[in-house]
């Protein structure tokens, strides 16, 4: 069977697998660099050129099985975290999300005002003489041309065909487009100014309307700068992303683009009291809500760990059910626990005989979170509780029995000492991961309960993650510049806590 893995055979499938993968991240760096993605262009043509490397030299065997790994390391790890801090930079907004280039394009787009009386005209789309087109029927003046981008064409009537509404529908060398062909069409039609007279053009509305518009904002390439042609005002570039009067800063063409602001969004978790107050009252809900979470669940699991070490009938029957809300899918659990907590047909105040409604008070709603979580987390510290008991010698046990310890002592001075050594790790990766625990979060409450008609950004129970996630996708603005900003923040934070954890438990010296 060595023939399979050594030899020319091996030979021959390792390079028809590499030409197969390379070909596949070539049509892909052909398609990013196409679209403009030179970053991504540019990491896929380094893994293909990686690729060629290691696996048809002896460069270095360990490579040979490292080189996936780090590939996706890079590509699923270390951009996502180096992407997210550049956005943090940003002033990356509702409307400051596109490039500069593109804002200019579509300020421009939008630069116009329809004229006093708000004339607008029925319209055909099509192509004349291989030029785009709009065949116009002014049903009130029983007056009908052809236009395109730079000529405005009349039209006898009695060459034409007019339906019942009075609206022209074919005229001679105009081909209007088929319905198959006007989505294709829509944004080259919709970007077109057709002529219509002096400084006036008709842009479309739709398919079948145009409105008889004029020009208000024009551009200057050289002094970057947008003037209103009617007014006279200038609008510059604040460095803000976004054109803007000197005067009024608040005063800016929409949309914008994304402009750096460096540690703006930094400074403004500590500034703008609009974030600040509701970070500081998130902060500290999310480190009660993590360690109430860590805390409980691991009580709970020890207990019961403790509980079942001991031979007793019908142990592996306990044990199995014990796992069952640590098998069953965690989103399930959630959605079924809130419709106990229901106020009106729930189980919990069918039970109870009570009428209390969760998730409108602020202390109901966060026992509420604390007893599902309690549910969902402690079979995993219970399985792990029993194989640490396990783990700890029964010598040591028995002599400080004989030296006359009670099984209280025995439990606080050697038991749980043992324990938290073994599983200090465990309970450090549980806060972190209760730390950003947003399936919770968001299933069983949304962050609530909020009053969002006062402006409240964050909910009673929203954490950190989900707060996050309000700003970033939750509102009509998606801040998504000071989201980053703030996952950052909750990387530094549980990245610092989880060190300083396992600095102080020593549980690394043991690999040393």
């Amino acid at each position: 069977m060595t023939w399979i893995f050594r030899g020319k055979v091996a030979f021959v499938l390792k390079l028809v697998i590499l030409l197969l993968l390379v070909s596949v991240l070539g049509t892909l760096t052909q398609s990013a660099i196409a679209q403009g993605e030179y970053f991504i262009g540019g990491f896929l043509a380094l893994t293909i050129l990686l690729l060629a490397i290691t696996y048809l030299t002896k460069v270095s065997i360990p490579l040979k099985f490292f080189l996936p790994g780090i590939l996706l390391l890079v590509a699923f790890v270390l951009s996502p975290i180096l992407y997210t801090v550049t956005m943090s930079g940003f002033n990356y907004k509702t409307g400051n999300q596109i490039s500069k280039e593109e804002a200019i394009l579509q300020v421009q787009n939008r630069g116009f005002e329809g004229d006093e009386n708000g004339t607008t005209f029925d319209i055909k789309i099509g192509r004349s003489n291989l030029q785009e087109a709009i065949l116009v029927s002014d049903i009130t003046n029983n007056s009908y041309f052809l236009s395109t981008v730079a000529d405005r064409v009349p039209l006898n009537p009695q060459d034409l065909t007019i339906n019942e509404y009075g609206v022209a529908t074919t005229a001679p060398n105009f081909a209007p487009l088929q319905d198959s062909e006007l989505a294709a069409a829509d944004k080259s039609f919709s970007l077109k100014r057709f002529k219509y007279q002096d400084e006036f053009f008709i842009a479309l509305e739709g398919y079948e309307v145009g409105i008889v518009s004029r020009q208000v904002l024009a551009y200057d390439a050289q002094s970057d700068q947008f003037k209103n042609i009617i007014s006279g005002a200038v609008y510059v570039d604040n460095g803000r992303g976004n054109y803007a009067l000197p005067d009024d800063p608040n005063s800016y063409l929409e949309p914008g683009w994304r402009a750096p602001i460096w540690f703006e969004n930094y400074t403004k978790l500590f500034t703008d009291e609009r974030v600040r107050g509701p970070l500081i009252t998130v902060f500290i809900w999310t480190i009660m809500f993590a360690s109430l979470s860590v805390l409980t669940t691991f009580a709970l699991g020890l207990l019961l760990a403790l509980a079942l070490n001991k031979p007793m009938r019908g142990r592996r029957i306990y044990r199995s059910i014990l796992v069952l809300p640590y098998a069953m899918p965690s989103i399930m659990s959630i959605l079924i626990w809130g419709g106990m907590f229901n106020t009106e047909f729930g189980a919990i105040n069918t039970l109870l005989g009570t009428d209390i409604a969760w998730f409108q008070s602020e202390l109901f709603a966060k026992t509420a979170i604390i007893v599902v979580n309690l549910w969902l987390g402690f079979p995993y510290f219970y399985l792990v509780s029993s194989g640490a008991l396990q783990a700890i010698p029964d010598e040591l046990l028995e002599a400080a029995a004989i030296d006359g310890a009670n099984p209280r002592q025995i439990f606080r001075q050697i038991t749980l000492p043992l324990l938290l050594r073994i599983l200090s790790p465990l309970l450090i990766a549980s806060f972190a991961f209760n730390f950003n625990n947003f399936n919770l979060i968001y299933l069983l409450t949304g962050g609530g309960p909020i009053n969002s008609l006062d402006g409240e950004l964050a909910g009673a129970t929203d954490i950190l993650i989900s707060f996050t996630y309000k700003i970033a996708f939750g509102s009509s603005v998606q801040d998504l510049g000071l989201a980053s900003a703030i996952s950052l923040v909750i990387f530094l934070i549980v990245a610092s806590i989880s060190l300083y954890g396992i600095r102080k438990s020593k549980v690394l010296e043991s690999f040393q």
